[in-house]
């Protein structure tokens, strides 16, 4: 069995790893699309392929957190890595629609088993040496790194296509510097499947004498339906647990306006889809940047008001900028506004992370981070054509306005974990008096 961890060794690797996750999604993000209708695909045809890849993600995410409890952390997250190399070689390479379909799938496929294996092999691996402790700071760090990573990656991908060194330095024509940012975000994900083979080590239970270790893995795979089903047992009895994927569902509607009904604005405002596509990638690299901010702020806020109110707090916040984003009327304002929302949207996401793992167990941890993940999905994908419907029939700034206050409504949700957040610190309390 691998060395026990202390806490700190696994807080520097969570940060590590989370830096070379997320860094080659930066240089990739903010151009995809651009990548897309350059290599001839309509705008209709690159946003079916980026649903085909949603709706795969949808389907894979519980099945495959529920592989992650039966069989461990680190394999999972090593097949999640190596399919991410597929994903980023497969768009490097794509130059037709259903080239960028299959890429979509195995993306998909690759962030079903990304989500979760890190965050609770962070969290087990903390808990082995202090057991049930909170992690909501180091949560909070992570998701300035891994904002931050976003962010230089996007700004790296702007200079890299700004300077095209395929170009100006080799001399080659006919090669974008959209292809080159490609790649270079392709062979970011072989660096970051390196590290988490050499940094994620874990302890897992030995294998029964006269097995194989494949043996071991493929009889507690046989596991994992038990654990989804003890999953969504939890999901229907636990009402914290509940109304905290109601805060996820309410949350996604909100996302539509930051991150989706944002250029359209812009454009509106600025007059032309060109002037408004110059300006989003450093406004995006900014919002992450802010995004980082926010979170190192919600380690601070939770230490202060406590978990709870420091995630209701953030969702306040997140959804007023997002309406007053839809209310105003200049570009300059609508940036500043988008600034705003980012860096809240970055404020919420520690603590609700934090809270969801005080209703999980080593057992079914990254089920329930699925569970909340996939609820995301699924009321995105729900929400997304209505308020689509409602921008074309009354205006994108209604529709901004109506998606920001139906996140608002999210903040009731957290009410329950306010209350066993109360409960838990008169217990503590008590214990200590006595």
């Amino acid at each position: 069995m691998s060395p026990v961890l202390t806490p700190r060794e696994a807080e520097r690797r969570l940060y590590l790893l989370t830096t070379t996750r997320w860094l080659p999604v930066g240089f990739i993000v903010g151009i995809i699309i651009l990548l897309q209708t350059g290599r001839g695909l309509t705008v209709a045809q690159a946003a079916s392929s980026f649903a085909i890849g949603g709706l795969v993600t949808f389907a894979l995410e519980l099945p495959t957190s529920g592989f992650a409890d039966a069989v461990g952390r680190r394999p999972v997250y090593l097949a999640a890595a190596a399919l991410g190399v597929v994903a980023a070689v497969g768009i490097a390479l794509a130059q037709s629609f259903w080239w960028f379909v299959a890429a979509a799938v195995v993306t998909g496929a690759f962030r079903a088993l990304d989500s979760g294996p890190l965050e609770a092999w962070f969290v087990d691996a903390v808990h082995a040496t202090m057991s049930g402790v909170d992690v909501d700071r180091q949560l909070s760090r992570a998701g300035s790194v891994l904002g931050g990573a976003i962010a230089v990656g996007a700004l790296a991908s702007g200079g890299l296509i700004w300077w095209d060194p395929v170009r100006t330095v080799f001399g080659v024509s006919g090669v974008s510097a959209l292809d080159a940012a490609a790649w270079v975000s392709a062979a970011l994900t072989v660096v970051h499947l390196v590290a988490a083979a050499a940094l994620m080590t874990e302890q897992r239970p030995p294998a029964a004498a006269g097995r194989s270790r494949w043996s071991h893995a493929l009889s507690e795979a046989r596991t994992t339906p038990v654990v989804i089903a003890g999953g969504l047992r939890l999901l229907a009895t636990n009402r914290v647990l509940l109304a905290l994927v109601g805060v996820e569902v309410f949350w996604s509607v909100g996302m539509i306006t930051f991150e989706s009904l944002m250029p359209l604005r812009l454009e509106e405002l600025v007059g032309s889809a060109e002037r408004a596509g110059a300006l989003v990638g450093p406004v995006s690299a900014a919002g992450w940047g802010l995004f980082a901010v926010g979170s190192w702020l919600a380690g601070v806020t939770s230490g202060r008001i406590g978990v709870a109110r420091a995630a209701m707090v953030g969702r306040v916040l997140n959804a007023f900028g997002a309406v007053v984003m839809g209310l105003v009327a200049g570009p300059v304002a609508l940036v500043a506004a988008y600034l705003f929302t980012y860096s809240m949207h970055g404020m919420n996401g520690p603590p609700h992370a934090a809270l969801l793992h005080r209703q999980a167990t080593s057992a079914n941890r990254a089920t329930v981070l699925s569970i909340n993940s996939m609820m995301a999905f699924l009321a995105f994908a729900v929400a997304a054509p209505l308020v689509g419907t409602l921008a074309d029939r009354a205006s994108i700034s209604t529709a901004m306005v109506t998606a920001g206050a139906i996140s608002l409504l999210g903040v009731a949700c957290y009410v329950p974990a306010r209350r066993q957040e109360r409960g838990r610190a008169s217990l503590e309390t008590s214990v200590v008096a006595h």
